[in-house]
């Protein structure tokens, strides 16, 4: 078996954590500066992240978390944010490969226009639900690249997105999309894996 299949399969949601166990800041950056190969939409990369590892911000968040102990626990808690007017950054993320001359002017031209028209003719509602499709891609490779680091997360939905924007300062033009909790997972009193569909249940082939 291929080292990532094993991966994938060992990679689960965590509900308890270790407690006081520091995540050192050189794995978080290793985590990001991979997470950043995630696929995007046009390459604009919508997605934000908040690391909170600071105690008493830490607190606030377990508060608009619903009190979910693994919140106290984590080393630290990310929160996942879409940006819905990522595609208003198409020019600048493409003026590299214009100066490279990777594209010419009509080409980066076209791409700037088409990708404005594309976002701006199917209004807001579109824009921040692929804000959160992108985001939840990042977020998914996220969760695998600290796995192979030895670090155990679980994906959280179960919090007051307006609360945490308050608690995080989040820019009130970003979407809160989830909670990732990291740490090292407590397997003392570890539930065995949730059942699976077999595959005829969730896929068709035509």
């Amino acid at each position: 078996m291929s080292e990532f299949i094993d991966l994938v399969k060992k990679r689960r949601s965590a509900n308890k954590f270790l407690k006081d166990v520091e995540i050192p800041e050189q794995d978080l950056d290793t985590i990001f500066n991979l997470v950043k190969y995630a696929p995007s939409a046009f390459n604009l990369q919508h997605t934000r992240y908040v690391v909170v590892k600071d105690p008493e911000l830490k607190e606030k968040v377990y508060e608009v978390a619903n009190k979910q102990y693994k919140v106290r626990t984590a080393s630290a808690v990310i929160a996942v944010l879409g940006d819905p007017k990522a595609y208003k950054d198409v020019a600048a993320l493409n003026e590299g490969l214009l100066n490279l001359g990777v594209i010419n002017k009509q080409e980066y031209d076209m791409t700037v226009e088409s990708t404005l028209a594309f976002y701006e003719e199917r209004g807001e509602t579109f824009q921040r639900e692929d804000a959160i499709r992108n985001a939840s891609l990042s977020a998914m490779q996220m969760m695998l690249i600290a796995k192979e680091l030895g670090w155990d997360t679980c994906p959280m939905i179960g919090f007051d997105p307006d609360a945490l924007r308050e608690a995080l300062e989040i820019p009130s033009d970003y979407v809160p999309v989830m909670l990732v909790a990291i740490g090292k997972e407590d397997t003392s009193s570890q539930r065995p894996r949730g059942y699976r569909k077999p595959v005829a249940e969730f896929v068709k082939y035509l």
